[in-house]
């Protein structure tokens, strides 16, 4: 029964023992991490009980469970998490489809391309945290400066990673169309597109992270609700189990977030093989 379960589409006899293989290998790598993970939250917990780390600084798994609980039990984590994983999500969106669309124009005019490269050197090396301020007095303290700190965080880098992507498709292609009377919009559609779609599609893992950091910074500046606020919230009132609850949540959402996209891009790459 496992056999057939570990050899599952296999087509032979050698296949399926390759497959064994490999899925065995799978998971015993799962078995690691979970009993690593258990491994790592028991020492902590017994840390703090036997006073090896202060529990005021860093609190303790049981405590941060129970306030989970008793704030899932009210509905206000509910709502702290869906305000954050919406401007997360908006942000993720907005951050790859601009993008991509900024690099597209470049590459459409080389003239734009010349002028805006040093805008760009420079945008994508100034601190984003330092525009907060600005979006907050432009866009209000809400939602839209929240999302604009995320928008800004990662518009520049997927811009200048799929305009690389689209310089980088082999020339002789291009030449080739050129030869048969292509234009520059037939080029880019047929060409230099299906060509990038690998990077545009890994530029979503990165854009996961950026946008989580984006959001997260706008929530410390200027939110009243999200996993942001209730950190700021936590560090005013040294209430560090509401902190370290709120950082949990946020690494196993992004964490998830990330393992969707990643998921996505190996159907849609199979797709396009």
């Amino acid at each position: 029964m496992i056999k057939r379960f570990l050899s599952q589409g296999a087509k032979s006899e050698d296949h399926a023992q390759y497959l064994i293989q490999i899925r065995k290998n799978q998971i015993y790598v799962r078995i690691a991490q979970i009993i690593l993970l258990i491994f790592f939250i028991g020492m902590w917990e017994v840390a703090v009980r036997f006073g090896l780390v202060d529990e005021f600084l860093f609190s303790r798994p049981s405590k941060i469970w129970d306030l989970f609980v008793q704030m899932l039990a009210t509905g206000e984590l509910q709502h702290h998490i869906y305000v954050t994983l919406f401007e997360t999500a908006v942000g993720f969106i907005l951050g790859t489809v601009l993008g991509t669309l900024l690099a597209t124009l470049i590459w459409i005019s080389p003239f734009m391309a010349k002028v805006l490269d040093p805008y760009l050197v420079v945008l994508n090396g100034m601190p984003k945290v330092a525009l907060g301020p600005i979006f907050i007095v432009s866009f209000g303290a809400g939602y839209v400066s929240i999302i604009a700190m995320a928008l800004a965080i990662s518009i520049i880098i997927t811009t200048i990673v799929v305009y690389t992507s689209f310089k980088e498709v082999d020339p002789n292609y291009l030449k080739l169309a050129q030869t048969f009377g292509a234009r520059k919009y037939q080029t880019f559609f047929k060409i230099i597109l299906p060509a990038s779609f690998p990077t545009i599609v890994s530029t979503l893992k990165v854009n996961v992270g950026l946008s989580w950091v984006g959001v997260i910074v706008g929530e410390f500046l200027v939110s009243k609700a999200g996993l942001g606020y209730l950190i700021i919230y936590g560090f005013q009132v040294f209430n560090l189990t509401l902190v370290m609850m709120s950082l949990l949540i946020i690494s196993i959402a992004a964490t998830l977030m990330y393992q969707i996209v990643a998921y996505i891009e190996k159907k849609i790459l199979s797709t396009h093989e």
